[in-house]
């Protein structure tokens, strides 16, 4: 059972500084532009927020020499770490597990050099840890045919198998530790759980921790996407890559399955299943890792609840998340953990 912590307690607040943090929840395009600028690079001036919440990400577009360009080749997108949350390593991190699957010819958007040399610098107003990608165009699928499953799953095997190949120490295991008990202990320290829900949810969640234990010491871990998503997946001409692997951990393949298809109906069942026969393709699948399914399903719910209350300071959070922190909300998250608790005992 390993004593990691969550994201959040690997790199502490603490070391980054009120500062910098309200400094992270007022980037506006000027400084956006600034510090792409002062790594080199002449901006036109345009400078588009994206969809994210943990980080903040731009659109911002370059002046370009006589050579004729195409739209991608004069944008980039800049992206701004959160304060607190990843350490320079981790970050680093999760740029090499990019570069090690572009290495491998593997489908990927892996983050640029700066014209002196590495992936990650500092906003110079700011020490604000940030990194530029090229923009790359696709499609985000609504639902997927067998053929894509199948798809899709060489692909996860393609990326697991290079995931093997290189640790990543700094990086958080996902288990019961890092993304259960740590997490429960933040909600507590911190009251945000109504006494109506407090014995419920606690009660739920150890009992979750203690079934999960020793089932996890049964499998291996690699490094992972982490965030496997239906949202961090496009297709274009060239077929499926995916998006954003900020949320990188180590844990067990089966990971990155579930989150693409995370219904418990029949047609999630048989999708999955369509994944599976894609990955053994090129990599032996573990089915007796469908086990942690239901534990990983359980530890996302306390992580996601804990992440939330993690950045409520920040002013897109309680615009986004308007009914957080209600009794409704946590009525809700104690039957949804109980419920998950019944799943994992069957």
């Amino acid at each position: 059972m390993t004593n990691e912590k969550s994201p959040e307690s690997v790199a502490s607040r603490a070391s980054w500084g009120d500062d910098q943090t309200k400094f992270f929840f007022s980037l506006t395009p000027d400084r956006v532009l600034a510090a792409v600028e002062s790594a080199g690079f002449l901006c036109t001036g345009r400078c588009m927020a994206l969809n994210s919440f943990e980080n903040r990400v731009y659109d911002v577009e370059l002046e370009t020499d006589e050579r004729p360009m195409t739209p991608s080749e004069n944008h980039r997108v800049a992206k701004f770490y959160r304060p607190g949350r990843w350490n320079e390593d981790q970050i680093l991190e999760e740029h090499r597990f990019i570069k090690d699957l572009i290495d491998a010819e593997i489908p990927a958007i892996a983050p640029l050099e700066f014209p002196e040399g590495g992936t990650l610098r500092k906003a110079p107003d700011s020490g604000i840890f940030y990194t530029l990608f090229p923009k790359v165009g696709g499609r985000a699928p609504d639902e997927l045919t067998p053929d894509q499953l199948r798809w899709v799953g060489r692909l996860l095997a393609r990326i697991h198998t290079v995931g093997g190949m290189r640790e990543a120490k700094h990086r958080v295991q996902i288990g019961p530790d890092s993304y259960g008990r740590a997490n429960l202990e933040f909600l507590l320290a911190k009251n945000w759980l109504p006494m109506d829900y407090l014995a419920r949810y606690r009660d739920a969640a150890n009992a979750i921790f203690a079934e999960c234990d020793t089932l996890f010491l049964q499998f291996s871990n690699i490094r992972l996407h982490g965030d496997c998503h239906l949202g961090n997946l496009l297709w274009n001409k060239d077929g499926p890559f995916f998006l954003d692997f900020d949320d990188m951990v180590r844990g067990p393949a089966v990971q990155d399955l579930w989150l693409l298809m995370p219904g418990r109906d029949e047609i999630a069942r048989a999708s999955l299943n369509h994944l599976i026969e894609g990955y053994d393709e090129i990599r032996i699948f573990d089915r007796a890792s469908l086990r942690l399914i239901e534990p990983l399903r359980a530890l996302r719910l306390i992580h996601y609840a804990a992440w939330i209350a993690r950045r409520w300071e920040d002013p897109a959070f309680p615009q986004a998340f308007p009914e957080f922190n209600s009794h409704r909300y946590w009525n809700d998250q104690a039957q949804d953990l109980e419920e998950q608790l019944r799943q994992i005992r069957q």
